[in-house]
C-alpha cells in the first residue's frame, strides 16, 4: 500500500500495531491517516474513536473488510472515506489527493475547554480548577489530567501517557510518570 504513495512523492511512516499507530497519529504532524481496521493490540476501529477525541485528521479505512455494516461503523466514529482490499492504487492516490485538498481548505479547530463535574481545565491558560478552587498544578500535571479529561472512559496506557506528556518513550524501569501521577491525584484529594 505504501509504495504507490512513495512512487507518488508521498512521506510514509508505518506501523505494524494499532497502539503505536496511535502513539505515531498524535505525536507527529502527519496529514492523513490510512488505517487498516484488523491491527493487532488495538483495532482500528478502537484507534480512530481515540483519535477522533483529540484530532480531526483525515482518515481513510483500508480493509478487507467490505461489508456494508464495516463501512457504516468506519464513517460513524469518524472516517473520511473507506477503500476495500483489494484496491486499485490509481483509486487510492485519487482518494488521498482529494480529500487532502478537502482538509486543507477548512480551517483548524481550536480546543476548547474540558469540563467533568466539578473539575475544569481550560488550554489557553493551563488552568484548572474545582469547583471555585484553583488547583496549582505543574505544567506536566496539567498535560497528564488533560490528556486523561480527553480520554474520559477510556483506558490509556502508561506508554501511551508517557509519550503524550513527557515526550519519551516508557522505560522498563521509569517510575517519574507514575510520581507525577501520585503527586496530581493528592492535589485533587485536597481540591475536592
Amino acid at each position: 500500500m505504501h509504495d504507490p504513495l512513495r512512487d507518488a512523492g508521498y512521506q510514509v511512516d508505518t506501523c505494524s500495531d494499532g497502539d503505536s499507530g496511535l502513539l505515531a497519529a498524535t505525536r507527529d504532524e502527519h496529514d492523513l491517516l490510512l488505517l487498516d481496521l484488523m491491527l493487532p493490540q488495538r483495532d482500528g476501529i478502537s484507534l480512530l474513536g481515540m483519535l477522533r477525541k483529540t484530532s480531526q485528521m483525515p482518515v481513510i479505512i483500508v480493509s478487507a473488510r467490505g461489508a456494508e455494516e464495516e463501512r457504516i461503523t468506519g464513517l460513524r466514529q469518524g472516517a473520511d472515506d473507506y477503500i476495500s482490499k483489494p484496491f486499485n492504487s490509481t483509486e487510492l492516490l485519487l482518494r488521498v489527493e482529494a480529500l487532502l485538498r478537502r482538509s486543507q481548505a477548512a480551517a483548524p479547530a481550536t480546543q476548547q475547554s474540558i469540563c467533568i463535574d466539578a473539575l475544569v481545565l481550560d488550554p489557553t491558560t493551563n488552568q484548572t480548577t474545582v469547583g471555585h478552587t484553583v488547583m496549582d498544578l505543574t505544567q506536566i500535571q496539567f498535560k497528564i489530567l488533560w490528556e486523561l479529561g480527553l480520554h474520559s472512559g477510556d483506558v490509556l496506557s502508561k506508554a501511551y501517557l508517557s509519550q503524550q506528556v513527557l515526550n519519551r518513550t516508557l522505560g522498563a524501569y521509569d517510575r517519574g510518570l507514575d510520581m507525577h501521577v501520585s503527586r496530581l491525584r493528592r492535589k485533587l484529594n485536597d481540591a475536592s
